[in-house]
């Protein structure tokens, strides 16, 4: 028998080794004993997505985050100003503006009026330009948040801060915070996936679905809507099936070895990683086929099967929450309205109101809609003054609209109000902060516990801030 003693990595393996070989007394057995624990733990921990429990019973299991980016202008949507209209071309008064600090504008520029017609709708009365017709048709089911704010005025910084909690690259996404939580509940599909349509990608880009500091198996995976889902998702030419799954098991145990060694997370995230890509390549191609969805729900939908579009991704979400996915994000990036502002809502509207209005009803029709939480929001709104001659209106962090349903929300309810401008909101602010708190409160999270430590400091999704907005909850 070869008792010569085995040579290991340096650093904390070679303390293990050091404790377990030549460790006397008493303490040396029980660092010992300890070592193999964490040898242990790092074994089991294999599948970093397994299913958690959350801190208490939750209202939501799954979440769809619809993203507005470039930040739609809520005068034209969801807040509807009879005084700004009878403003329209005059300048605003002057004690409004006082430290007040646009992206673009001259913030001495003249008001500007809603381009769009209003109207009540639905037992709850709720006032929804007419840009939005199909959603007037579920408004009863939704939560209406007329008081948002924000910190940031410019795209990136903006959207970075709704999506992550902060106007910094590298921290985690709501999402990742989420499967970091809960763990997936679906072995054959990422938890946390993100679709992109517009007219261009997200200004802050991937970092708005990144894992930041926490481990890369939570972060989002970007979808394709043609071709393979994930690029290289499909077998090269002669390689079959069962030649790829002896690869991978002989990879799979190289990496196992190194994780009982040292116990890296990392390495665990890509075993998970390479076992998710195997069954993917059967799943992924189910998960994303539209033609197995019936016509009228394809109607519902405005859906296309093989289009890429904002209404294929909504109902894509529908199938993916269906299936355990935990969070799914869809990014429309068209909303940037300095000029053209009358046609671009339109237009946005078209692509846009009847996919969102047919992913409410299709969830409550499928007995969804109680455990999936729906959002809808960009990264802050527009201004009441003009911008591009009398067609455009700048970026607003004071004061924006956003809405929420299913997942334990409070339906058909408005929540919150500006002032007659529309400039600064009036009652009951909801900050970006206080909107994340919520979301985690419903999907069974102090959010004041949910953390990770990292570089000597525990992180949290709400930073030192948030409270819960608990007139919205049911």
């Amino acid at each position: 028998m070869n008792n010569q003693p085995r040579i290991l990595p340096h650093n904390h393996v070679a303390r293990r080794w050091f404790l377990q070989q030549c460790g006397i007394g008493l303490g040396g057995v029980a660092m010992a004993s300890m070592s193999q624990e964490t040898a242990k733990a790092a074994s089991l921990s294999d599948d970093p997505l397994a299913p958690k429990q959350p801190h208490f019973p939750a209202r939501a299991k799954n979440v769809i985050l619809l993203f507005m980016g470039g930040g739609p202008s809520q005068f034209e949507l969801f807040d509807y100003k009879p005084t700004l209209e009878k403003l329209d071309g005059t300048l605003p008064p002057a004690d409004l503006l006082k430290g007040y600090r646009a992206a673009f504008i001259n913030p001495n520029s003249k008001l500007l009026g809603p381009k769009y017609p209003f109207a009540k709708h639905g037992e709850s009365g709720a006032e929804l330009s007419d840009q939005l017709p199909h959603l007037a048709k579920v408004v009863d089911d939704l939560c209406i948040i007329r008081s948002m704010k924000t910190d940031a005025f410019n795209h990136a910084p903006g959207q970075l801060l709704m999506s992550t909690g902060s106007q910094q690259f590298g921290r985690p996404s709501m999402g990742s915070w989420v499967t970091y939580g809960l763990g997936s509940e679906s072995r054959n599909l990422p938890s946390y996936i993100v679709f992109n349509s517009g007219n261009k990608g997200p200004s802050a880009g991937s970092s708005n679905w990144s894992s930041g500091f926490l481990p890369t198996v939570h972060s989002g995976v970007e979808f394709r809507t043609s071709g393979d889902p994930v690029l290289y998702l499909s077998n090269p030419e002669g390689i079959d099936r069962q030649v790829q799954r002896s690869t991978l098991d002989a990879v799979n145990a190289i990496n196992r070895r190194q994780l009982d060694l040292v116990g890296d997370p990392e390495i665990a995230t890509r075993i998970s990683s390479y076992e998710m890509a195997f069954r993917m390549q059967t799943s992924a191609p189910e998960a994303m086929d539209l033609n197995n969805e019936p016509a009228h729900v394809l109607e519902q939908y405005g859906a296309e099967p093989g289009k890429a579009s904002f209404a294929n991704n909504c109902l894509l979400a529908r199938r993916l929450v269906q299936r355990g996915v935990r969070f799914v994000q869809l990014f429309h990036e068209s909303w940037d309205q300095h000029g053209g502002l009358k046609n671009g809502i339109a237009n946005n509207c078209k692509a846009t109101d009847q996919a969102c209005a047919a992913l409410i009803a299709d969830l409550k029709q499928q007995g969804m809609l109680d455990e999936t939480l729906v959002i809808w929001g960009g990264e802050f709104g527009r201004t009441p003054m003009v911008q591009g001659g009398n067609d455009g209106r700048d970026h607003h962090p004071n004061s924006f609209s956003m809405w929420l349903a299913g997942g334990g929300i409070k339906p058909g309810i408005t929540h919150g109000s500006t002032d007659e401008l529309g400039f600064n909101v009036g009652e009951k602010p909801v900050h970006v902060h206080d909107l994340h708190a919520t979301i985690l409160h419903l999907l069974g999270f102090n959010h004041k516990q949910l953390t990770f430590r990292f570089q000597g400091r525990d992180y949290r999704l709400t930073d030192v801030h948030g409270e819960i907005v608990k007139e919205i909850l049911a």
